[in-house]
């Protein structure tokens, strides 16, 4: 099953996806130096980590759920496809708690509390991406359905066959 959202013939969710996974870890790990006795720049750092983390966030998951609608029903990939929408839909909701209690802050560090949600968030995170590898390397999903070793680039142009889809360039 291909994507259905592509940018020059690649899918678009995982393009998506490093960004706000990049900003959430890196966000904890500010959060942790800022509590150990780092400057107290890195809490707002975290902050606006979280923030940008947010928003790349929900649009990575808007472009996910057009793929996870065209999953067939009844499916191993649908089942993963839900629970890999669900564990990343927990983490934004976790993440954007966390960051509402801090915007409402005078401080905008995270504190023990807020610091061990983010750390659950995060084992989130890696659960999410566990679901979203095998969707993509064990199931297919979001895979070229033309895609073999020889592939040609998807730069290059091919004969496309009756439904659209790029012909066989074996």
């Amino acid at each position: 099953m291909e994507s259905r959202i592509k940018s020059l013939g690649h899918p678009v969710h995982p393009m998506l996806v490093m960004f706000p996974v990049a900003l959430f870890v890196t966000a904890v790990i500010f959060d942790f130096a800022d509590m150990v006795g780092g400057p107290e720049s890195l809490g707002e750092v975290a902050y606006w980590n979280i923030l940008i983390g947010l928003i790349g966030g929900v649009l990575a998951a808007a472009v996910g759920a057009v793929d996870l609608l065209a999953i067939p029903g009844g499916t191993r990939a649908k089942r993963i496809g839900i629970s890999h929408a669900a564990v990343n839909t927990a983490v934004i909701l976790l993440f954007a708690a966390i960051w509402a209690v801090r915007m409402a802050a005078d401080d905008r560090g995270a504190g023990g509390a807020l610091f061990a949600i983010e750390v659950v968030a995060l084992g989130c995170v890696g659960l999410g991406a566990w679901f979203g590898g095998e969707l993509v390397d064990r199931l297919g999903v979001g895979v070229d359905t033309n895609a073999n070793l020889n592939a040609p680039s998807s730069l290059s142009p091919a004969p496309a066959d009756g439904m659209g889809r790029m012909g066989d360039a074996r």
